[in-house]
């Protein structure tokens, strides 16, 4: 099944190329070197491209800390780290997903193993708007990075479950006893949460997209709870079919932009012996709606 997007810009009119990653979502950039600078008109074509297709890649990138930043930055104002992880980072805004330690010490968040998929801060009433990731050093197998187009989802939903969800909101939860990659039971008190619509407008798209995720919602507002897990679960095996998904194999020096607005990710697991070390860029997003 061909995903629906809004084309992007017409061939020819853009300084790169755009292959397209899948028939579920995503597009390759060809032709672009982030160390050179950026006119106006071409990053807006590379936002354009990105708004079509929901996830944007770019290979081969040399990019250190501050240049990823200032390309994040390009597409509206970085979000917060909590947590700088041992003084890795030097900006507020950007974060490391490693394994690798140093002096006994993590040097980074989210070390290992599989995690679920989800949308990045969808917990807080202003969540993440784009993820930029930037493999420095990968395993041999394993830790892909999965994506499912939250477009499509909305667009093939049954309509007795598409009328069930119309204008209902659902309570979003960080960290599940104590984990922050795979569902557990129940949320610990007083974990960051928010409710925010099933259903979402994107913003410069104008097309609605599913807003739920199996890692971290929790239950549909003013829905008795065993209703509620077994309406969520029906939308989470809906939303996770493979002709949704597109899988990426990392290689060092790829960078890789998703809209979390109308995109889930996850990660697949891979052996906690090999080192892997990403560099992430949050861009702070608006209340969905």
């Amino acid at each position: 099944m061909k995903a629906m997007v809004q084309p992007g810009p017409a061939a020819g009119q853009t300084p790169f190329g755009v292959t397209p990653l899948s028939d579920a979502l995503g597009a390759e950039i060809i032709g672009i070197d982030l160390r050179d600078p950026l006119s106006q008109p071409v990053f807006d074509a590379i936002r354009d491209t990105w708004h079509a297709h929901g996830v944007l890649l770019l290979r081969g990138q040399v990019l250190d800390e501050p240049s990823q930043a200032a390309f994040g930055a390009r597409f509206g104002e970085l979000g917060k780290v909590l947590n700088n992880h041992n003084g890795r980072s030097y900006s507020p805004g950007v974060m490391y997903i490693s394994n690798v330690r140093e002096n006994g010490e993590l040097v980074g968040a989210l070390p290992d193993g599989e995690m679920f998929f989800h949308s990045d801060q969808c917990y807080v009433e202003r969540p993440g708007m784009a993820t930029m990731l930037y493999a420095m050093e990968v395993p041999r197998r394993g830790g892909n990075t999965l994506f499912a187009n939250m477009y499509t989802a909305y667009e093939t939903l049954p309509d007795h479950i598409r009328a069930r969800i119309e204008g209902k909101l659902a309570l979003n939860v960080y960290d599940y006893n104590n984990n922050a990659t795979k569902r557990g039971s129940e949320p610990r008190e007083g974990i960051p949460s928010f409710a925010h619509p099933i259903v979402r407008t994107h913003p410069a798209t104008g097309r609605k997209a599913l807003y739920a995720n199996r890692l971290m919602t929790h239950h549909i507002d003013g829905m008795d709870r065993a209703e509620s897990d077994a309406l969520l679960a029906e939308i989470f095996d809906h939303q996770e079919q493979p002709a949704f998904i597109y899988e990426h194999v990392w290689t060092p020096g790829d960078l890789l932009i998703w809209d979390n607005r109308c995109m889930l990710h996850a990660r697949s697991d891979f052996d906690a012996s090999e080192r892997r070390m990403m560099r992430r860029v949050a861009i702070l997003g608006d209340k969905p709606f």
